[in-house]
């Protein structure tokens, strides 16, 4: 098979998430324990971070991967979903996984993969260790697909774990509640490895000390940590103060990631750093420095409040759940436009109604779908939206939604993408 039918076998043969929903989740790690059993477990031969939570996960990822790399370590990344190429997936120092290693690893467990019939997700799991374990990388990132406790990823040993914040999200198979979904996120703390927790509510705080301490394991609360200050945004970087309250210290870092809630992504990463030069990684300030300000470039991030163009103003962002929401409206509230125009679409297994009470009602929207079966009908989200006041018309596809933002937007608004990570993905940008 070339690699255009290798990704085609993947996509036809296992069930994806992403693109089927709860059909495609496995309550159990047996597939992927079964596939790393079949590779020499090569999840034990690699140090690594592991991180869960609602929101602000890539992100924290891919912050934590510059900054390694930048001072000089071998990182391997693993996140999902892609936004355009699978192989995004699964990068060491920025550079995707190579195609001819995606078809060699492919070819390599077919056999095992046609018995155990694992899903996208568990074969993806398995391949990104393979590969990282095959290249001797220093340490790689880890981020969870969705949960923690039956999560794919969730059979290695983690020098820390790291939980970004509990949010609604997920909740057909998470549950209910926040406290349940906290519940199933903290199932990432293992014994005797430290936990950072990157944000802590009320409803959750005690479920995270209760099972740190069944595992006697440290935790960390970012918040009484690290405080934040002087925030500038701009529309290509932010910049900020940050306190580290214990040492009594404040220094100034400048972000490529624009948005002000990856303020609170920066406090946790630098929460981990400790961590790890506690474990012997050494992070030189220059690199450190020099990575958040690069995060973008050194590890192909993409679709966190994303400014590609001005005049209008285009903006693509991956936010989709109440949290990534919210996130959006703090941004929009400090950024200057004259109209605001939501190029929007959801998938079927949302919260859909709870999302659409916080989109403003004074913008104009373009409600269209992303080419994917789980994708919410576009007419369907319009008639959903007008209960909420949100008016607009529908569009079969993103990039002819996006077309009609353009036309119809002066030079000093605004074109907001959001409310899907597949929708982004779609989005096609001329040269």
């Amino acid at each position: 098979m070339n690699y255009q039918q290798t990704i085609d076998y993947l996509f036809a043969q296992l069930p994806m998430y992403s693109r089927i929903g709860a059909a495609a989740y496995k309550a159990d790690l047996d597939n992927t324990i079964a596939l790393c059993d079949f590779l020499d477990n090569p999840q034990h031969q690699f140090r690594s971070v592991h991180i869960a939570g609602t929101n602000g996960k890539g992100s924290t990822s891919h912050m934590l991967a510059a900054m390694l790399q930048q001072a000089g370590y071998k990182t391997g990344l693993y996140t999902s979903p892609h936004l355009k190429d699978f192989r995004e997936r699964i990068r060491i120092n920025g550079e995707m996984i190579g195609e001819q290693t995606v078809i060699d690893f492919t070819e390599k467990i077919k056999t095992i993969s046609e018995k155990i019939q694992p899903s996208f997700f568990e074969l993806t799991v398995a391949m990104a260790f393979d590969y990282f374990a095959e290249q001797k990388v220093d340490i790689a990132i880890i981020e969870t697909g969705l949960g923690g406790r039956l999560d794919s990823t969730n059979i290695i040993t983690p020098i820390v774990s790291i939980i970004t914040n509990i949010g609604y999200d997920h909740m057909n198979l998470l549950g209910d509640t926040l406290q349940k979904i906290a519940t199933e996120k903290a199932g990432i703390i293992k014994k005797n490895i430290p936990v950072i927790i990157g944000e802590a509510l009320a409803e959750t705080k005690d479920i995270f000390i209760h099972k740190a301490k069944e595992e006697n394991a440290a935790i960390h609360f970012v918040q009484d940590q690290y405080k934040v200050s002087n925030i500038e945004t701009h529309a290509q970087s932010l910049s900020c103060d940050v306190t580290d309250i214990i040492h009594g210290v404040t220094e100034n870092f400048t972000l490529d990631l624009n948005s002000i809630y990856q303020t609170k992504n920066l406090c946790t990463v630098l929460c981990t750093e400790g961590i790890l030069m506690e474990a012997g990684f050494k992070f030189p300030n220059d690199a450190e420095k020099t990575a958040l300000a690069s995060v973008k470039k050194l590890t192909g991030l993409h679709g966190r409040w994303e400014v590609v163009q001005e005049n209008p103003m285009l903006v693509l962002d991956v936010g989709h759940n109440e949290d990534g929401i919210k996130a959006i409206l703090q941004q929009l509230s400090v950024t200057n436009y004259d109209r605001l125009h939501i190029v929007t679409g959801f998938v079927k297994d949302k919260e859909v109604e709870k999302v659409l009470a916080l989109l403003p009602a004074d913008a104009l929207y373009y409600f269209t779908q992303a080419q994917i079966p789980r994708a919410l009908d576009a007419e369907l989200l319009k008639e959903k939206a007008a209960i909420n006041n949100l008016y607009g018309e529908s569009y079969p596809e993103v990039n002819i939604a996006l077309k009609a933002a353009m036309s119809n937007a002066g030079k000093q608004d605004l074109v907001l993408v959001c409310g899907s990570v597949f929708l982004v993905g779609e989005v096609e940008l001329g040269e």
